[in-house]
């Protein structure tokens, strides 16, 4: 049977969760006070999230792993007719997707305070504990870290979408790899969110958390992450279609 728009909502909701809890965890366990990952550095990070795309997009097979408006929006401008199997695309069924994205980042990012509870009491900077939540830039220039946000989607949705039209049997391993390369080449100026999901479901939880010594959720550079990644996910969609 086709999976109905609730049964894409739920799987977005699972696979974006599980994103977050495994990607916001390994931040946490780089660096985070008393961690036993304490340190490991920008590839473990990256490998950490790359894993974490895995087992989301393993999750949220029913739906056609998104787990990203970013993915959602660059399908939808490529013009294809359906998201997933059996699921056509429809304003309702963008807004179901985009709605599960957000709710799981959110429950997923909640997670992974949960489990990194006594390290959050710990002492350590507001900006600390707001970088396992959400991304922010090493230099801020909104402007740049706004490009630098589209261009790191525009490749990776373009990439994701060419997948489609190159038979392979690597499946989530393709895009988990891809999502580890990207970090690793481009996620130095802003951190990488290219999912606007990813950024705002965690940003809020932030907010909300009874986090020790948490500070400012930085709300003034949410709109990048936000922005960045759809522009760059639409005009990865618009490239594909046009010379697909």
């Amino acid at each position: 049977m086709d999976p109905s728009l609730l049964d894409v909502f739920i799987s977005e909701v699972i696979g974006t969760g599980l994103l977050l809890l495994l990607g916001a965890g390994v931040v946490a366990n780089v660096i985070l006070p008393k961690t036993k990952g304490n340190g490991g550095g920008w590839l473990l990070i990256n490998f950490g999230w790359g894993l974490a795309v895995f087992a989301g997009v393993f999750a949220a097979w029913q739906s056609g792993a998104h787990i990203n408006p970013a993915v959602t929006f660059g399908l939808l401008a490529n013009g294809v007719e359906e998201y997933a199997t059996g699921v056509p695309v429809t304003v309702a069924s963008t807004l179901v997707y985009v709605a599960g994205q957000l709710l799981g980042a959110f429950l997923g990012a909640v997670l992974a305070f949960v489990a990194y509870k006594p390290h959050f009491d710990q002492e350590a900077e507001a900006g600390i504990k707001l970088a396992v939540f959400s991304t922010g830039p090493e230099l801020r220039s909104y402007g740049w870290n706004f490009v630098t946000e589209v261009i790191g989607t525009f490749v990776l949705v373009y990439i994701v979408i060419q997948f489609g039209n190159t038979p392979n049997e690597l499946g989530p391993l393709a895009v988990a790899l891809l999502v580890v390369g990207i970090g690793a080449s481009l996620g130095g100026p802003t951190g990488y969110a290219i999912n606007p999901a990813r950024d705002l479901g965690p940003r809020i939880a932030h907010a909300l958390l009874p986090i020790k010594g948490k500070g400012s959720s930085d709300w003034g550079y949410a709109w990048v992450p936000i922005a960045g990644p759809i522009v760059g996910g639409v005009l990865a969609g618009l490239l594909a279609a046009a010379i697909g």
